[in-house]
């Protein structure tokens, strides 16, 4: 989490600029896991550690509380939110009904150059996979996603899709790991070879399968880490 911000003066602007520099810098701690479900946000801290004054602080934690991402309690302070369960479920309802389209829509017609890109990705994954670089591989992950919604050319439907893929950022996150990755790499795999067979079932089949399989995952990652979840027991 950055902490180079510095914000001469106090007008208006400045104070707009300083909250959205540390609701960014807060969003992506949050969103890799820097900052842990229920961790507490001590606003004293946050002051220091970004050389702001309270009030761009409590605005951005107020904009993370509408993203569904900080709790604020009158009596207890700010905290990290707990993951619920039934609001991934539900985006991931949505991202499914969504990219399974896709997948279909795609199959009914032989985009070579798309493919090309695809298989370039898979090729640059399963190294990742082998290396069990995490990072690397989640981003060729969201990149494998992102070339078939904007294949495309709907520029409302990858807007919402990327909406969607980063309130699930930080569930997927949680159950990254190697043997993860390799599941995840065989499913695209699935997917590619649906789409160059150009099968419009086996492709919304092998993208709905994809993205079931998470929400499979976190219910059983649930059951061990309870206190990450607001909404199990």
């Amino acid at each position: 989490m950055t902490s180079s911000i510095k914000i001469a003066g106090a007008g208006p602007e400045r104070r707009s600029g300083a909250s959205e520099h540390v609701a960014s810098a807060l969003r992506q701690a949050i969103v890799t896991l820097e900052l842990r479900p229920g961790q507490p946000l001590d606003k004293a801290a946050l002051t220091a550690r970004f050389g702001v004054s309270r009030f761009p602080i409590s605005e951005a934690l107020h904009r993370l509380k509408r993203e569904g991402l900080v709790d604020i309690r009158p009596q207890s302070g700010s905290s990290v939110s707990l993951i619920r369960l039934k609001d991934v479920d539900e985006n991931l309802f949505m991202r499914r009904a969504l990219e399974a389209e896709v997948a279909e829509a795609l199959a009914r017609r032989r985009d070579t150059a798309l493919l090309a890109e695809l298989r370039r990705n898979l090729r640059y994954q399963k190294a990742a996979v082998d290396a069990e670089d995490r990072a690397g591989f989640h981003a060729l992950d969201l990149a494998f996603h992102d070339l078939m919604v904007s294949a495309l050319s709907y520029p409302r439907l990858r807007t919402t899709v990327e909406s969607l893929r980063l309130s699930l950022d930080r569930a997927r996150r949680l159950i990254a790991s190697p043997r993860r990755h390799a599941v995840t790499y065989a499913e695209h795999v699935a997917i590619v070879e649906a789409l160059e067979a150009e099968d419009p079932p086996a492709a919304r089949a092998a993208m709905a399968a994809h993205i079931d399989a998470v929400i499979a995952e976190l219910e059983t990652f649930s059951k061990v880490h309870p206190e990450i979840f607001a909404d199990t027991g």
